[in-house]
């Protein structure tokens, strides 16, 4: 039985720090499942897309392993770097993650297509991780740039 709490109930638990957001013209459905795609394997634009830009991931160095329980995934780093968790709640439209940082990814349908909404509940400057120059970059740019990035690849893979 999975005794620890679940990692979107403890960020739901968290006020957002910061919170970055953009959209899609298609379906909500049609973006949640390529957001949420998450299986064992190698991390790039099919599985695990909100980590597909991290450094580890263009060198080929992170994979996800699934953990024993349904929706739950670790991403696995080379060298001395601890896993990220991830978390997927298909019926949130929700993918949860804890790395050096902790926070979600959620599709939701709006007027316009589909809103994804990016937030961060909390940042872990001790984890090994955690990089200096994103001090100098600002979180908030960061995760502005990173979830344009995410969107493009949906588009494009949307056709729209």
């Amino acid at each position: 039985m999975h005794t620890n709490p679940s990692l979107l109930a403890e960020l739901d638990a968290l006020p957002a720090r910061w919170e970055v957001q953009g959209t899609v013209a298609a379906r909500a459905s049609a973006v949640a499942e390529l957001l949420l795609a998450v299986k064992a394997g190698r991390v790039g634009d099919d599985n695990l897309l909100v980590l597909a830009r991290a450094s580890a991931a263009r060198q080929g160095a992170m994979t996800v392993v699934a953990g024993s329980d349904a929706g739950v995934y670790r991403a696995d780093l080379a060298g001395p770097i601890e896993p990220a968790e991830i978390q997927v709640d298909a019926a949130r439209s929700t993918l949860a993650v804890q790395s050096w940082y902790a926070g979600t990814y959620t599709a939701t349908a709006c007027p316009e297509g589909t809103r994804v909404t990016h937030r961060v509940h909390r940042v872990l400057p001790d984890h090994p991780g955690f990089a200096a120059g994103i001090a100098e970059l600002g979180l908030r740019a960061r995760m502005a740039r990173d979830l344009r990035q995410v969107l493009a690849v949906i588009a494009d893979r949307l056709g729209c």
